[in-house]
């Protein structure tokens, strides 16, 4: 007698077929399916479920392809190997998100399932994707944010299963995480070009009204300049970027990027030259724009290789993943 039971979701977008495939993998990583259990028979789904013949089979097919499942005549369907469903929920997706994702989807092996979810820093959407999340999955890597009410709706997920990624704010101490550092590594990436820096007249880091990126970097930017008497301001106004010969530019967004590189075409600006700038965090394409964008960030393939180890060998990791200054020709 089969272990698992089956019900169609009649308010699921997602097609009866796909629903049968995702419940049996999500019995199999709640260990409620093991390697060796039989799955109910195609004629008990459709007397219990309701589902097509063509249904079952479609979706006993998906199953035996991805090499979950393997039939025996005159016996049935059974688990062949156990399948591990990871949730992932990341703020937003951007291009240096893709090479977290990739590299982590990468080294993770065949039979390890991801759900990617977004939260675009809505509190709401955070709580209830998570609070709907509790229990489905074996592994749980979270991008949190800083928001008062992110701890207790992380602490529902237990402990040893959750992994925090990237920015160490609001972790829960119990578990694990892997993050960079948003001061410190800022400070350290702009003393290890000190000399370059100083030929600029004046740095200017705009810190745009729409921005996430942690608050504690402007401290840092500003201790950095302060301290090696560097002439400097902070814009918290992405509309007053007002890009000027002598000086360089230290930009948190692609969006200002963007804006910047345009000032800079418009008023015959030699990038390197005339103008000096830095964008946070290293995406595929800043090595080629304007002979080179020379970036502060850190090593989004490592974290995502690191994030995978975690999943796939349960030990606990606490790792900051180093910071640094990568000198292309925008300097």
């Amino acid at each position: 007698m089969s272990k698992f039971k089956f019900q169609i979701d009649p308010q699921s977008n997602q097609l009866k077929y796909q629903q049968l495939v995702d419940a049996v993998i999500d019995a199999i990583g709640r260990n409620l399916l093991q390697v060796g259990d039989i799955l109910p028979s195609v004629n008990q789904l459709l007397k219990e479920s309701s589902l097509s013949r063509d249904t079952v089979f479609k979706a006993y097919a998906e199953l035996k392809n991805r090499g979950i499942v393997e039939s025996v005549p005159n016996k049935g369907y059974f688990i062949a190997k156990a399948t591990t469903k990871v949730f992932l929920f990341l703020d937003t997706f951007k291009a240096y998100k893709e090479v977290l994702y990739g590299s982590f989807l990468d080294a993770l092996p065949e039979n390890y399932s991801v759900d990617l979810h977004f939260h675009h820093y809505n509190i709401d959407i955070f709580e209830k994707v998570i609070t709907e999340s509790v229990g489905k999955y074996t592994k749980y890597i979270v991008m949190n944010f800083d928001h008062e009410r992110v701890p207790e709706i992380i602490r529902q997920i237990p402990a040893g299963k959750l992994l925090s990624i990237d920015w160490q704010v609001h972790a829960n101490q119990e578990a694990s995480s892997i993050y960079q550092d948003f001061g410190k590594g800022l400070y350290e990436s702009l003393l290890s070009e000190l000399s370059t820096i100083r030929k600029y007249q004046c740095f200017t880091y705009l810190y745009p009204e729409f921005t996430y990126h942690p608050v504690e970097s402007i401290t840092y930017f500003e201790k950095f300049c302060t301290e090696h008497d560097i002439q400097f301001q902070v814009l918290k106004n992405s509309k007053k970027l007002d890009v000027k010969a002598g000086d360089l530019y230290l930009l948190v967004s692609d969006r200002t990027l963007s804006r910047y590189l345009d000032q800079c075409a418009e008023r015959n600006l030699i990038i390197g030259q005339d103008t000096g700038v830095i964008s946070y965090n290293e995406t595929p394409m800043k090595k080629y724009i304007k002979d080179g964008i020379s970036v502060i960030s850190t090593d989004f393939e490592l974290m995502g290789k690191k994030a995978a180890e975690f999943v796939t060998t349960g030990i606990a990791v606490h790792q900051q993943i180093p910071t640094r200054l990568t000198i292309r020709a925008s300097l």
